[in-house]
């Protein structure tokens, strides 16, 4: 697995300003003071990101066939300190962010964050970010490989992501912190 580059500068912490630089086509991350970017991504990890967008927003935003209480976001801009990373997915209960602000990014850390593998981002996503979310007290994060078809669930426990479960392939799951409703894998990946 290849990993994703990292972008000048070399020879000093990467700012927002660096980032800014970076082509508009680009998604640019600072994780632990260096600046990496990345192509868009490529459709079948969008067709994941969106479909989980649909499953989880329904429910959880909305309060269709579920609880409500949460606030889902496609790749919200997130600012913790120096760093700025860009999940493919959040959530945040509307208990600890009454709204989402007129803003460009948040620094509110999200309650789940998602992200979809990609054969370049794999290892900053699993690395660096997780070390970050872990930081900011991000309670679970989902890891989908739309290649492999799996889904790997991560619960932050006293500072250390434990996996709760893998699931892969077509099946039907209940996850945390979602596990009100059933999820279809199936419905994930493009055939």
């Amino acid at each position: 697995m290849e990993s994703m580059p990292r972008v000048p500068p070399f020879d000093r912490p990467a700012t927002y300003e660096d980032l800014e630089k970076v082509p508009d086509i680009m998604v640019a991350e600072i994780a632990d003071d260096e600046l990496h970017a990345s192509p868009r991504p490529a459709l079948p990890h969008t067709h994941v990101a969106s479909a989980f967008g649909v499953l989880i927003g329904g429910p959880y935003q909305y309060g269709r066939g579920g609880p409500g209480g949460w606030w889902v976001l496609d790749e919200p801009e997130l600012h913790f300190g120096r760093n700025v990373v860009v999940p493919d997915l959040a959530g945040w209960r509307k208990t600890r962010l009454a709204r989402v602000p007129n803003a460009a990014f948040l620094s509110v850390a999200p309650d789940w964050v998602c992200e979809v593998l990609s054969p370049s981002t794999a290892s900053l996503d699993r690395a660096k970010k997780l070390r970050i979310y872990g930081r900011e007290l991000v309670g679970h994060a989902w890891l989908v490989d739309p290649a492999a078809r799996t889904l790997e669930v991560l619960q932050l426990e006293a500072g250390r992501w434990v996996i709760l479960a893998v699931h892969a392939g077509a099946d039907v799951v209940r996850a945390a912190p979602f596990a009100e409703i059933d999820l279809e894998l199936a419905s994930l990946w493009l055939d």
